[in-house]
């Protein structure tokens, strides 16, 4: 069944759930300052009106009061003015704060609901969907954009109520005093609102361009601090600078495009307005000079006609704005509307210490292109399976299926463990019982001791000790000034590969799991080490069913099975001296390092010429 896709008002509708009542707090203020700002140019007309041309008023019956009634007429009416504007203004400033107030607390609820949503959402998507993104990109989305739609929110959809608010407001009390003025005034409106729609499209088209090279310019960012070793180790310096001159020059240029773009809009707008306004005195002072209106209303008509250029201004503004924000929903809408991982109804929770088979097993990450080819094979329950092979000849591939980071299409055959297929077992539970350490293994900028206490935090300081001396780099560790309450850096920078390597597989060790993965983890140790490191996991893990991959016939000469892998098929498989008798590609292996660094390492395993 297709996932249902969140909508653009799908998503605003979604993340206002918990804070909607603060919205609609700010609606409420904002309508009440628009009121108390309408009643301004009234007091102002009536203050004219009755001070210059002695007129009586509605508020005669306050003048009488036994204040104001002692007072001078012209300093009565003054007075009375001046302080019904003051309460008025104030009454208006209250209502402004609470209705940033409300905003304040709605927008912040709502933006945190989206981030917090997003990661969760990131941290479900499948592992081919990251691979297919940059990181760059993904955290521009969650950041940039995710503030881009929280303005959009938190400004401009409540600038749409209060300016069609002041709007309304304001034509239905100048139509009230004048409607031929009125008219003049509203003749320019269309002409407003048509040339914003206009300039809408453009500017949406030429935000969208400049916001996906913002996402390119912090992927080149990203990737070069993350590879600064590399970068300084081969003084690629200067091309790493090339490189992010050529995205920012580029990105700047679209920004400036974007520039002009509304430079344009916004003179033409001031242009119109100003023809608006003049027109609008015009026809008030013929009409003031003729006695048909007076000069209090003549002054609160032009007060209201500036109130009614602001809206219809400001509402051209919203207009520009909702366009980048349209773009800033799209990109967060398509993170949420990519499909998660899932378990299927019913998912198992199996015992995992079972036998584990690959069965007629196919499979390409372009589907025109397989991978691997109709590989079978079982691995009984407590037993080391060694996988040797070629670069790209699908190792790797094998343990990324064994852990669903990527899911079998359905004609490329079935992997179980005790008999249950792996895409009936519940994700979270499959990945509990699979410890990994891959080639590259990844630290967190954490301590070394939570480094490894990753997959059980509440490990005690003698558990992680006892992990670490089994993954041989306790001694390394005990000699940092700080133990184990070393930082590492980004990415585990501080340590060596060979350090990076073990705490990895100390991390792993902790997980106990009833499988265990080495995928090349002992690659960046050296013959020695990697001895040692083999016979404690021996002792720590015999009841483990084990999978170890190397390029070393040192690490998979004791395994009780070992698999090599040609062209993503299987070419041999036996124990080491059977596959040494075959005299295939195992044996051209064995003899070619048997020449090299490891050939001290293969007598003291007990294995050399002599045994051929």
């Amino acid at each position: 069944m297709p996932r249902e896709q969140i909508t653009r008002a799908g998503l605003i509708g979604r993340f206002l759930r918990g804070s909607a009542h603060h919205f609609v707090s700010a609606v409420v203020f904002s309508l009440a300052g628009t009121a108390l700002g309408a009643l301004l140019p009234q007091i102002v007309k009536v203050a004219v009106d009755s001070i210059l041309g002695g007129q009586p008023s509605f508020l005669d019956p306050l003048l009488a009061g036994p204040i104001l009634g002692q007072a001078p007429g012209t300093r009565r009416d003054l007075l009375l003015a001046a302080g019904l504007i003051l309460l008025i203004s104030a009454l208006a400033w209250l209502s402004q704060y609470l209705y940033r107030v409300s905003i304040a607390r709605g927008s912040e609820r709502f933006t945190k609901s989206i981030r917090d949503t997003l990661y969760s959402h990131i941290q479900k998507l499948p592992y081919a969907w990251h691979m297919t993104h940059q990181t760059g990109e993904i955290i521009q989305r969650c950041t940039s954009d995710v503030e881009v739609v929280r303005s959009f929110v938190s400004s401009q959809l409540l600038e749409v109520f209060r300016t069609s608010s002041l709007l309304g407001i304001s034509l239905w009390v100048m139509f009230s005093m004048n409607i031929s003025i009125s008219l003049i005034a509203t003749a320019f409106l269309p002409l407003i609102l048509l040339y914003s729609a206009i300039f809408y499209r453009q500017i949406a088209r030429r935000f969208l361009a400049a916001d996906e090279a913002e996402g390119e310019l912090s992927s080149v960012v990203q990737e070069n601090l993350t590879g600064v070793r590399v970068v300084r180790a081969f003084g690629r310096e200067q091309f790493e600078l090339d490189r992010f001159d050529e995205k920012n020059t580029g990105f700047a240029k679209l920004w400036i495009k974007l520039g002009y773009l509304q430079s344009y809009y916004w003179g033409i707008g001031d242009m119109i307005t100003s023809l608006q306004i003049i027109a609008v005195i015009v026809a008030g002072t013929v009409q003031a000079t003729s006695g048909a209106i007076t000069l209090g209303e003549f002054l609160a008509f032009c007060s209201y006609n500036l109130t009614l250029i602001w809206p219809v201004r400001s509402l051209g503004r919203i207009l520009s704005e909702m366009s980048k924000a349209g773009v800033s929903m799209d990109r967060v809408r398509y993170i949420l509307n990519c499909t998660p991982e899932s378990d299927r109804p019913g998912a198992q929770r199996p015992p995992m210490d079972r036998d584990i088979s690959f069965s007629h097993v196919t499979f390409g990450y372009d589907r025109q292109k397989p991978l691997l080819h109709d590989i079978s094979f079982t691995i009984p329950a407590g037993t080391t399976l060694g996988i040797l092979g070629d670069t790209g000849s699908g190792k790797s591939t094998l343990i990324h299926l064994l852990d669903r980071l990527y899911d079998l299409p359905p004609d490329g055959g079935h992997i179980t463990i005790g008999g249950a297929d792996i895409a009936d077992i519940e994700l979270a539970w499959l990945r509990r019982n699979i410890g990994m350490v891959l080639q590259e293994p990844f630290l967190f900028s954490r301590t070394v001791h939570q480094n490894i206490a990753a997959t059980h935090p509440d490990a005690s300081p003698e558990e992680v000790r006892r992990a670490a001396s089994t993954a041989c780099v306790h001694s390394a560790i005990d000699r940092f000034p700080d133990g184990y309450d070393t930082l590492v850096g980004e990415r585990g920078v501080t340590l060596s590969g060979g350090q990076k390597q073990r705490v990895a597989i100390a991390r792993t060790l902790m997980q106990n799991a009833p499988i265990m993965v080495l995928d090349d983890s002992l690659s960046a140790v050296d013959a020695e080490t990697d001895a040692k490191i083999r016979a404690a996991l021996d002792a720590h893990m015999h009841q483990s069913t084990v999978i170890l991959i190397s390029h070393r016939v040192t690490t998979l000469l004791h395994a009780d099975c070992i698999m090599v892998l040609d062209g993503g098929r299987i070419a041999e498989m036996g124990t080491h001296q059977q596959l040494l008798q075959k005299g295939g590609i195992y044996r051209s292996i064995y003899d070619l390092q048997l020449r090299g660094e490891d050939a001290a390492s293969l007598k003291e395993g007990g294995v050399g010429r002599e045994a051929d």
